[in-house]
C-alpha cells in the first residue's frame, strides 16, 4: 500500500505541481505584454487567460498531492519526522502564496482585461505589481524545490537514503 500511495503522490507532484509552477512563472511576462501598448498586446491576452486557468485548475487539483503525501507518511510511520513536518509547513506556505498572492494578482489582471473600457492608469498599476508577482512566484517555486529536496534527502531518516 505504501508503494502505491508513494507512486500516486510522486506522480501527482509531477503532473499537478509542476504545471502550476511553470504557468505561474510565465504569467507575469505575458501579463506585461497584454497590459502594455504594442502590437503584441492582443496576442498576449489569450496566453494570459490560459495561464490563469491552468493555475486555478491545477491549484485545486494539486490539493490531492499533500493529501496522498499525508496518507503515505501515515502508512510509512514517519508522521513525526522533522523533515516531513518541515515539508508540510512549506507546503502550507506554498499554498498560501499561490492561493492569495499569485491567483489574486492574476485575477486582477484578467478582470482588467475583461473590462470593455480599460484605463491606462489601472493598467500601469497592474504592470507595477508584476515584479512583485514574479518574486512571489519564485518563492512559490523555491518552496516546492525545498520540499522535493527534503523528500529525497530525508534528514535523520533510517532508510540510509
Amino acid at each position: 500500500m505504501a508503494k502505491f500511495l508513494l507512486s500516486v503522490h510522486v506522480l501527482g507532484a509531477i503532473l499537478l505541481i509542476g504545471p502550476v509552477t511553470i504557468a505561474a512563472s510565465l504569467f507575469p511576462r505575458f501579463a506585461r505584454q497584454a497590459l502594455g501598448d504594442g502590437p503584441e498586446q492582443e496576442s498576449a491576452e489569450g496566453p494570459v487567460r490560459l495561464l490563469h486557468r491552468i493555475c486555478r485548475v491545477y491549484a485545486v487539483a494539486g490539493v490531492s498531492v499533500p493529501a496522498f503525501g499525508v496518507g503515505t507518511a501515515q502508512v510509512m510511520g514517519v508522521m513525526g519526522s522533522a523533515w516531513l513536518i518541515a515539508s508540510m509547513a512549506l507546503t502550507v506556505v506554498a499554498a498560501i502564496l499561490l492561493g492569495i498572492a499569485v491567483l489574486g494578482t492574476q485575477d486582477d489582471v484578467v478582470t482588467h482585461l475583461d473590462k470593455p473600457e480599460r484605463t491606462p492608469a489601472s493598467a500601469e498599476s497592474l504592470i507595477a505589481r508584476l515584479p512583485r508577482l514574479s518574486m512571489i512566484t519564485g518563492l512559490f517555486a523555491l518552496a516546492w524545490l525545498i520540499v522535493v529536496v527534503l523528500m529525497i534527502v530525508r534528514p535523520g531518516s533510517t532508510t540510509g537514503a
